[in-house]
């Protein structure tokens, strides 16, 4: 007896909504989507029966430089397909499982609705009065304008009495609309359907589901093909094909069944019994393993691992340029960046060949930028280790190439000094400076007593900027800053130069600055409030992608412009996307950077810092270089450039308790304690150079020898 009474409430509630859905077909089409709220839960209560203003979230793929996909980026995989390009065979399969009488109703099958009463008062299923038409607006609501967000989702499905009364009510002022506009409304319904119900194994739309489960198209579906895809819209979790194959082919086979009854495999019923038989005995047919597409920059196939750091800091990019992740998930993008393969794979193989990837707690780190007057393109960011998240295997998904470590590039900053000294005509390349053993500065300070510094090797008690600038003498840099007078203006040339996030973009500990600047100053703020005199040691926090750009910046003549990693950004339509990209600045005057340039051209010559790297690798370009060590090994680079590329690259200890590094000048590198002073530590000529100079020599192969610009009399 309550079996019948619950029978008959539901037969009682379906007659009412049959009632209201009556009086719904007499409803104008009101309001478009709802785009007020920013709940995408809102969103889908909001909306009306005018389903073309969303447009289906797609996928974006992202390019080297010479258009070969590295990377897509996509909350669903889809992939848009035109009824055309439909195959028949799936077209019948899913209007045979879903809704046999799709061609007959107005977008609300009252038959079905009937059907579904009687059973429901005689306490049967009351399955069954759905349409496609239906099912799709609660798709599109749930996976197009909600995209698939988790309340939106909820919204959409939720077995309330209200929820399909909205969604019939949508249903058939779609339908009234379609045919309004002169279309045919069941073709475009049925096509839009398929293009976005979800087939599993996050794949959307008919066009990914023929990818992913059989590496083919939609047109070239067979017939237990669509019966199968049709089977998994059905319950996408609980009929996979690749967990459970004999659910699946339960399903699969039940749909060709319902093609035969249908008429979809012939009028012959002998001839479409035998068809049905044939199919049904026809194996699954999916793939292994699926062929689906990597979604991230975690990418293990191919170069993935190496092009990882660079879609990395392509994706930061664009979000500073207006283009947020969300966007480029669903947005259907094509991106066109400046990767170079070739360069990176030279790169990725010298950083591997000084520091192996699975080295404990050291990293080897390298970017190139090609210089520019209108551009810095960025050509490679890899690291020794490959990009991903199995630490067990050397991995790390920290972008090291392109973010601003907290470890230091030594002696490197002296070129700040230099060029800030040259700018106030307080020497020249040509001109000496004092270079005594000891140094104690009358500037700046080490708490009360002035600051003081020593050289690393021994040197002449003079040398000209350009001995200096290749041989690296603390104690005569120290001394250019005191003529400066103050740290602020070598602060502000190494910003100007291209040190801009590291300067003005993290805090003293090298942590980023948060947006109210709470966790402030800023690196470079802290270090001119403190006038500290060390500035030019650069022990404080780097970006390696940063000082590329730096010599860059130099070698474009002081041309200063964003290392950007983007050639071009087409929307879904193929049109073109404006990016907000910081506009290039010329810095400096082109003659003190030319100058310097010519300045920097000894390091890899005589008795330079990087001269023993240079012969090891056959190096035989004129270059700017310059080479740098932290004080305690910890880290060490160097930055060079020619006329076609500039690069720099460190090695650092990237443990969670840094130590400091040894080895090198041909032996393997290793972590060695910390002691103060780096006492057997590595140098920059010795470790990070010969990564340098072996993947510039493979990136320059048939590019012509260039010479330096010279430099200018002023500066000289």
């Amino acid at each position: 007896m309550a079996r019948r009474s619950a029978g008959l409430v539901k037969l009682i509630g379906l007659c009412l909504t049959a009632g209201v859905l009556v009086a719904a077909v007499l409803f104008p089409v009101v309001g478009s989507i709802g785009l007020v709220s920013n709940r995408a839960a809102d969103t889908v209560d909001q909306t009306s029966g005018d389903l073309a203003k969303g447009e289906l979230p797609l996928v974006t793929t992202v390019q080297d430089k010479d258009g070969n996909a590295i990377a897509y980026l996509f909350n669903q995989y889809r992939i848009p397909t035109p009824s055309d390009q439909i195959a028949k065979s799936m077209k019948a399969a899913i209007v045979a499982i879903e809704d046999r009488r799709f061609y007959e109703h107005n977008g609300v099958d009252w038959q079905g609705i009937l059907r579904a009463a009687a059973k429901a008062g005689s306490g049967g299923d009351t399955q069954g009065a759905s349409t496609l038409d239906q099912q799709y607006v609660k798709n599109y609501l749930a996976f197009v304008l909600g995209k698939g967000d988790k309340d939106a989702y909820e919204k959409a499905t939720e077995q309330t009495v209200a929820r399909k009364l909205k969604e019939a009510r949508i249903a058939l002022q779609l339908e009234q609309r379609l045919r309004a506009e002169g279309k045919d409304a069941k073709e475009v319904i049925l096509t839009d359907y398929l293009n976005v119900v979800p087939y599993g194994n996050r794949t959307f739309g008919i066009g990914a589901a023929a990818r992913t489960y059989f590496n083919t198209t939609p047109d070239q579906l067979t017939v237990p093909q669509a019966a199968l895809l049709a089977a998994v819209v059905n319950a996408p979790s609980t009929l996979n094909p690749g967990t459970a194959p004999d659910d699946a082919l339960k399903r699969r086979n039940i749909v060709i069944d319902r093609m035969r009854d249908t008429g979809a495999l012939g009028p012959d019923k002998a001839a479409a019994e035998k068809a049905a038989t044939e199919y049904k005995a026809a194996p699954l047919g999916v793939v292994s393993p699926l062929n689906t597409v990597s979604n991230g920059c975690v990418i293990s196939e191919g170069d993935g691992p190496a092009n990882g750091f660079f879609c990395s800091y392509l994706i930061d990019y664009l979000a500073k340029a207006g283009l947020s992740l969300d966007q480029l998930k669903t947005g259907g993008y094509t991106i066109k960046t400046t990767l170079d393969q070739a360069a990176t794979r030279a790169a990725k193989q010298a950083a591997e060949q000084q520091v192996p990837k699975t080295t404990d707690g050291i990293a080897n780190v390298m970017s190139v930028v090609q210089p520019g007057q209108d551009s810095h393109k960025v050509r490679a960011l890899v690291s020794s280790r490959d990009f991903g998240n199995d630490l067990n295997a050397g991995q790390t998904a920290y972008p090291l190439p392109s973010e601003v470590t907290k470890f230091g590039a030594g002696s490197i900053y002296k070129v700040f000094t230099a060029a800030a000294a040259m700018e106030r005509g307080l020497t020249g390349i040509d001109k000496t400076i004092k270079t005594p053993g000891n140094y104690c500065s009358t500037v700046f300070k080490d708490g009360r007593k002035p600051y003081c510094v020593k050289n690393a090797g021994t040197y002449g008690e003079e040398m000209t900027l350009t001995q200096a600038l290749a041989t690296s003498p603390n104690t005569g840099f120290l001394g250019l800053e005191d003529q400066i007078g103050s740290v602020a203006p070598v602060v502000d040339m190494a910003y100007k130069l291209g040190m801009r996030e590291t300067m003005q973009g993290v805090n003293d500990d090298g942590d980023p600055l948060k947006a109210d600047k709470s966790n402030g100053p800023s690196l470079g703020d802290a270090t001119k409030n403190e006038n500290r005199g060390s500035f030019t040691l650069g022990a404080g926090a780097t970006s390696v992608l940063e000082l590329a750009n730096v010599s860059a910046t130099l070698m474009s003549g002081g041309k200063w412009c964003p290392p950007t990693p983007v050639e071009q950004v087409l929307d879904r339509n193929g049109q073109p996307v404006q990016l907000k990209e910081p506009a290039c600045e010329q810095v400096v005057p082109k003659e003190l950077a030319y100058s310097l340039v010519q300045g920097m051209s000894q390091d890899d010559k005589g008795t330079g810092t990087s001269a023993g790297a240079a012969r090891n690798s056959s190096w035989d370009r004129p270059i700017l270089g310059k080479t740098g060590t932290t004080e305690t090994s910890k880290s060490t680079a160097f930055m060079g450039a020619t006329p076609q590329y500039a690069g720099a690259v460190m090695i650092l200890s990237d443990s969670p308790n840094p130590e400091n590094i040894c080895g090198g000048n041909g032996r393997p590198l290793y972590l060695c304690g910390n002691s103060a002073n780096g006492i057997g530590g590595i140098y920059g000529g010795t470790a990070a150079a010969p990564t340098w100079f072996n993947a510039m020599k493979v990136i320059h192969q048939n590019l012509p020898v260039e010479q330096l610009p010279p430099a200018d009399p002023k500066y000289r």
